[in-house]
Parts: structure tokens; sequence; C-alpha cells
């Protein structure tokens, strides 16, 4: 028999075994115990957004007025509290002997979704394809399913710049080394980038033959190496340059992982 629960009753569950609502903190920095009321409130939110039934229509479902409601999202549902719960909830879910079943977490792909919307906004652009304005997402997802980074991006910019960015901004626990991505998440700079800061991108291409690729040896020996992919190395990679630029590659690779550049930054130039 299959049994129904209410989603904020597994919420409330959630919350007792992760304690996710506490990294909704308040934006004037205040250090206070969240009431049992502000948690209510954070939820009705949370749901809100979740479901896009909009404030006003979740005030009349669970009776907490729409002013009530706008004030929690202004004060305590922010970018940096929803990561951050994020954050608490993916952590949880990595220790489940559960989630181990589908992968160790060392594994993660991304992909971009498009939604309509309506009136102004700062990243939001017309496109002709999708007949109006859209706004653009950017998901990671790991081998156990949880998805670790949302990004809004604009729609108008290629997905591949902001493919290295999350996983080098990842505050989670998995241990993510490898990371796939469509078409339109690799370029042959995030190939290199990818590289010089210990990561592999395994992408799926579309058109590879069409795409010059590099070989370190002559033509008879990657033949006799790589009898299938052999024949796709078209080109023999430039020593000397990479020899020439290899300590200003490695000072950007630093630049990346400690936090002084963006990957978004690089790729995009």
């Amino acid at each position: 028999m299959v049994r129904v629960f209410p989603i904020a009753s597994l919420l409330i569950e959630l919350d007792v075994r992760t304690k996710f609502l506490d990294r909704f903190t308040h934006a004037g920095g205040r250090k206070i115990n969240l009431s049992m009321e502000t948690r209510r409130n954070i939820l009705a939110v949370l749901i809100a957004g979740a479901t896009n039934l909009g404030l006003t229509r979740m005030s009349e479902a669970c009776g907490v007025s729409y002013d009530t409601l706008a004030w929690t999202q202004e004060w305590y549902v922010r970018e940096e509290t929803l990561r951050e719960a994020n954050t608490v909830l993916v952590n949880h879910h990595y220790q489940l002997e559960l989630a181990k079943k589908f992968g160790g977490g060392t594994m993660s792909s991304s992909d971009g979704q498009r939604f309509p919307i309506r009136g102004k906004s700062l990243t939001g652009r017309d496109m002709n394809i999708h007949g109006g304005k859209v706004l653009s997402t950017y998901t990671h997802v790991s081998d156990q399913w949880s998805t670790y980074s949302t990004k809004q991006i604009i729609p108008t910019t290629r997905e591949a710049n902001y493919t290295l960015d999350e996983l080098l901004g990842n505050e989670t626990d998995l241990p993510i080394h490898e990371h796939a991505t469509d078409t339109h998440g690799a370029t042959l700079v995030n190939f290199g980038l990818f590289d010089l800061v210990g990561k592999a991108l395994t992408p799926r291409i579309r058109d590879l033959g069409k795409i010059t690729m590099l070989r370190v040896d002559s033509p008879t020996a990657t033949n006799a190496l790589y009898p299938h992919a052999g024949p796709l190395l078209a080109d023999r990679w430039n020593e000397d340059l990479i020899r020439g630029t290899w300590d200003d590659m490695l000072r950007m690779a630093g630049s990346l992982k400690f936090g002084e550049a963006t990957a978004s930054l690089v790729v995009g130039k």
C-alpha cells in the first residue's frame, strides 16, 4: 500500500535529522535561535518557491499572511543561505548507505535548463527559439543523484563558461574528480583547465569527427596505441608553445584553485 505524506511533514523530519534550517540566518547578522514559528515560515517560503506556487497562493494555503512570508523571504531566504542549507543536505545524503549504491560521489555531470518568464529580469533575455524572454539555470548533479549546485546564468552565454566554477567552489563532502557534460559544456579551454587543476573532463561530444584533436607521437605510433581513436588525432601538439607558457598556465591554475579568479572569466575571455 502506498502511503502519502505532506511535503511539509517530510521537510520537518529532515530538519530534525540534519538541522538544515539553522543555515537560514538573519540577513542582519544577528545570531539567534530560530523559533518554531520562523522555521514554519521558512518552510512555507521554500515550498512556495519549489512548487512555483508563489507567496500569495501559499499564504492562502497555509494561513500565514503574505506580508509575513514576504518578510521571511527577504531576511532569511537568500542565495548564500540556500547554498549553505543545500550543502548540509548533500553531506547528509552522501553518508547514507543507500546513496552509495548509486555511486561513490566522485563523478558529477551538469546541464542547463531554460524557463520562460514575464516582467523585468537582470539575467533574462529574449530568445526567438523559445518565443520570448527566458531565464537559464546551470545545474551540477553528483553520481549519487544529489544536486550540489544550481547557478543562474545569462541564457545567451555558453554553458561551458561555467562548467568548472561549481566544481572548484564545491563546499560539500563529495570528493568529485571527474565531470561529464554534453557538447555545450565542453571547450578546448575547459579540457586544459580541468587537467591543470587536477580534474577530469569526460564530455559527450556531438560530431566528434569534425573536431581537430591532437596527438603526441607519430600517426603510426598513435594508431597502433589507439586503433579506434587514432585516426581522429589528426594534428601534433605544439610542445614548444606549451613549454614557453607553462609557468603562466600554472599561475592561472593556482589562481583558480585558490579563488583569486573564476574559471568562467577565463573561459569567457
